[in-house]
């Protein structure tokens, strides 16, 4: 392992949590439309806490702050659109 992947002594699981959200939030929002209900719920959830937390630490001055604010964006959206579209089929 060279000696630029190394992990360093400011490094924190923290810088994770936007990418994470990012991620999770484009499933959550894309899902919705292609009607994978459980995991859309699932990670939608999982994307507006991740990415409220990195916000969070971003504010802080660890991560960035695009990647979890656009997470906790598209996970607020996924989560609320596949609600609205199971309580509009009851």
């Amino acid at each position: 392992m060279t000696s630029a992947t190394a992990p360093k002594d400011t490094d924190s699981p923290a810088t994770a949590l936007g990418p994470a959200a990012l991620v999770l939030g484009a499933f959550s929002a894309a899902g919705t439309w292609a009607f994978l209900i459980p995991w859309t719920v699932l990670a939608g959830a999982l994307a507006l806490t991740f990415g409220t937390m990195g916000v969070h630490y971003a504010r802080q001055g660890t991560g960035r702050m695009w990647p979890a604010a656009a997470g906790a964006t598209l996970g607020t959206a996924g989560l609320l659109g596949t609600i609205l579209l199971v309580w509009g089929m009851a």
